[in-house]
């Protein structure tokens, strides 16, 4: 005779609960975006009532900012070629790992404008790459930076570009690496 499973503390249900709403969340918001995502349909993909899902976070709002909550890797380099290193190393990392959270928020970007500030913040706070990147135009070329790696990572994982999504992301990496050592190296003089 097998012991039946242990029982599991009320408090360990709400957490688990609540995951699967973040988790419900996070891939609604990811395929639809959050102009069309509603809390029924997170809470149907959930399969909880819509009104525990408002008792958890509040609104669509707060379940928005958290589902979309991401640990962004902090780039640290302090010379142009760490800076680069690492940043190809982020790249790398959201092209093997669909990253989730991240595409809710840049799948909903477009038709959000909080989405479209958290984005633009993310990139400034997390990414501060421009301090590392010499010249008068480090700013520009870590903004340049930031949207070329917000595009693969677009590319491959919402807009499904058949090469890109079907591709090697080691293969990924090395054709953006030239291109990524450029942007943060200073301008050489002629």
């Amino acid at each position: 005779m097998s012991e039946p499973p242990p029982r599991t503390s009320r408090a360990q249900q709400r957490i688990d609960t609540q995951e699967r709403i973040l988790t419900a969340a996070r891939t609604l918001f990811a395929a639809v975006g959050y102009d069309r995502a509603t809390i029924r349909a997170v809470a149907a993909a959930a399969q909880v009532d819509a009104g525990l899902v408002m008792h958890y976070f509040g609104s669509k709002e707060q379940l928005f900012a958290l589902a979309t909550q991401v640990e962004t890797p902090l780039v640290t380099g302090e010379t142009p070629e760490e800076i680069a290193e690492q940043l190809l190393g982020v790249l790398r990392q959201s092209l093997i790992e669909e990253p989730i959270g991240s595409l809710a928020m840049l799948r909903s970007m477009l038709t959000h404008p909080e989405a479209a500030a958290e984005v633009g913040n993310a990139h400034a706070e997390r990414v501060k790459v421009s301090k590392a990147i010499p010249g008068v135009d480090g700013n520009l070329r870590a903004a340049v930076l930031s949207a070329i790696l917000i595009g693969v990572v677009l590319g491959r994982h919402l807009i499904k570009l058949e090469e890109l999504a079907d591709a090697d992301p080691e293969e990924i990496v090395e054709l953006l690496r030239p291109v990524v050592q450029s942007l943060t190296k200073a301008d050489q003089p002629e």
